[in-house]
């Protein structure tokens, strides 16, 4: 017997085949004429609108199907692959997603608008959200892999990031030395592993990240912290929705917040737009006194992640407007860094400062009290359900495409 949303995705599915059949007449997106492009986009934003309706209507159900009744954990990919396999047209399928992932970021149909608002709509809601959110809380298949080899050595280099334990202080290393550590989804994954690792090792006692020295020509020999999203990566297509921008916010960024062990970052340099968010998740942050603080998202196009949350609440709304909105620099040795940073010391010391930080940290008490200072998981929750449409629509504005171009290999 049919239940009402067994209609319901039926007459997506059949609303989607005909989208699909239409955007197959007509030439690759990067190769289509003005109108082309116009009658495109009409046809896109009628069939989300319908996605929308349906995810409106459903969302509690397809996530209790999809995972048996909460059941089965499911992270990010897995889900968009089932909800692909269970209710076609909803999101795109494995084979359409790994055609946009050849793709510069012009030339791709915009799929992953379908996944923004899939999983907007799941987050937004009370019981499959949390359980989303609990689920990205998880260790990875990949740490758990490593985790006998990490407490063996106390050692591990990962392609992107590199970790020792000293002490119980584990000291994690971003060695991206030819791109200013700007982070793509090896290094995502990487950090998402590391954090795990921390969180999983009783040896460990606090954990410390600091940027390693690059080799990048015009920082050579020098640390840097992060350089952000790597728009180069940007422009090649290769930052994504799924394993990318909602992996990093629900994974290690979220772990560092709610893993029970306390987290020191040393900041040389600078800290731009995502390494400016890693700031906003610390417990202690070092900086070096040369180094700065920005977020020029909004001149990129995109949105800074949850810094729109986490920032006012750090410098208050109107520095955080100047920061967001008017791409505001704020230097570690201006009386406003004082609500950014809680050390700005000589750049020689800065290491030095981290590791007295980390081991002052390592005190029982910290970690009840930090639980007891984190976001609410709810405040968490319903910004991501938005932040997961908003970004989705911005990662195929025109204005974004165009100054990725700018980037381009």
């Amino acid at each position: 017997m049919s239940t009402d949303i067994d209609v319901a995705a039926r007459a997506l599915a059949e609303r989607a085949s005909e989208v699909d059949a239409f955007l197959a007449g007509l030439p690759e997106p990067a190769d289509r004429s003005i109108e082309e492009r116009r009658r495109a986009a009409e046809v896109k934003a009628a069939a989300q609108a319908e996605r929308r309706d349906f995810l409106a209507a459903h969302a509690d159900a397809v996530y209790h199907r999809l995972t048996g009744g909460r059941s089965r954990r499911l992270r990010l990919p897995e889900l968009a692959d089932e909800a692909a396999a269970a209710f076609p047209g909803l999101v795109p399928g494995p084979d359409q997603v790994k055609a946009e992932r050849g793709r510069a970021q012009a030339a791709k149909e915009g799929w992953e608008i379908d996944q923004g608002l899939f999983f907007g709509a799941v987050l937004r809601s009370p019981v499959a959200g949390r359980h989303l959110i609990e689920t990205m809380l998880e260790p990875t298949p990949r740490a758990v892999e490593l985790l006998d080899r990490w407490r063996r050595d106390g050692r591990l280099d990962l392609p992107s990031v590199r970790m020792e334990r000293r002490d119980g202080v584990v000291h994690l290393t971003m060695c991206r030395d030819d791109c200013l550590n700007a982070e793509d989804a090896q290094q995502v994954d990487d950090m998402e592993t590391a954090v795990d690792l921390v969180l999983l090792d009783p040896a460990a006692t606090a954990g410390l990240l600091r940027g390693g020295e690059m080799t990048h020509p015009r920082y050579a020999g020098r640390r840097v912290f992060s350089a952000g999203i790597n728009l180069k990566r940007l422009h090649a297509g290769e930052i994504t929705l799924v394993d990318f921008l909602l992996r990093r916010e629900l994974g290690y960024l979220h772990k560092l917040i709610r893993g029970a062990k306390p987290w020191v970052a040393a900041v040389d340099a600078f800290a731009i737009g995502g390494g400016a968010q890693l700031v906003l998740v610390f417990d202690h942050v070092v900086a070096a006194d040369d180094a700065y603080f920005s977020l020029p998202a909004a001149q990129e196009g995109i949105i800074p992640g949850l810094a729109n949350l986490r920032l006012p609440r750090a410098v208050g709304q109107r520095i955080a407007r100047q920061v967001i909105l008017s791409g505001r620099r704020i230097a570690a040795d201006e009386p406003d860094a004082r609500l950014l940073f809680d050390e700005v010391v000589a750049p020689d010391q800065v290491g030095a400062a981290a590791e007295r930080a980390a081991r002052r940290l390592s005190e029982p008490a910290v970690v009840a009290n930090r639980m007891m200072l984190a976001e609410p998981v709810e405040e968490f929750r319903l910004y991501l359900a938005t932040f997961a449409e908003q970004q989705a629509y911005r990662l195929y504005s025109d204005d974004v495409v165009a100054k990725a171009g700018r980037f381009a290999r």
